[in-house]
């Protein structure tokens, strides 16, 4: 004997009905109010994570771009720095060598100075020797002839002696 409203294993009765109506009419609202809430989140955040990773990705092309300036400001300031060492070398070593020049024209100016004077001071020298042995020369012929000579004959005798002992054969 059957009894209505059974059917095998499974008991069918009012309370399964009211759970199958009341499943049905949650699953109703959850497909109705919450289902396109949590969809709304999800996609909202999917666009916010999508916004994030272009944001993200035109930072690290913006980054990289400073850098490649920055490297080309480092690289130009380098070569600055080398062309301002060269230039400070360049103008040393003509400093050095105008510095050089300079010391050389001194070092002939004063040698020819000295040579000059040297030459001025031999030649006082030689008036001074010429006085000394004209009167040696006066003094041994007043004593020779013993007669005090004239001026003219006094002079021709000084020159031919001092002739005689520059040329250094001391003959006559």
């Amino acid at each position: 004997m059957f009894l209505a409203g059974e059917a095998g294993v499974i008991d069918i009765n009012g309370t399964v009905i009211v759970e199958l109506i009341t499943f049905l009419v949650m699953l109703a609202i959850l497909a109705r109010y919450v289902y396109p809430e949590i969809v709304r989140v999800a996609e909202a955040r999917q666009r916010a994570i999508a916004e994030q990773l272009q944001e993200a990705e035109k930072s690290r092309v913006d980054a990289e771009a400073r850098l490649k300036e920055a490297q080309a400001k480092l690289e130009d300031a380098r070569k600055t720095a080398q062309g301002v060492i060269d230039a400070a070398s360049k103008s040393a070593e003509q400093l050095r060598a105008e510095i050089k020049e300079k010391a050389e024209d001194e070092a002939k100016r004063t040698t020819e100075s000295a040579r000059k004077e040297i030459e001025a001071e031999r030649d006082r020298a030689l008036q001074s020797v010429r006085g000394e042995v004209a009167g040696l020369v006066v003094a041994a012929t007043e004593k020779v002839i013993g007669e005090t000579l004239d001026v003219t004959k006094h002079r021709q005798l000084i020159e031919r002696a001092i002739e005689e002992v520059a040329s250094g054969d001391g003959r006559r």
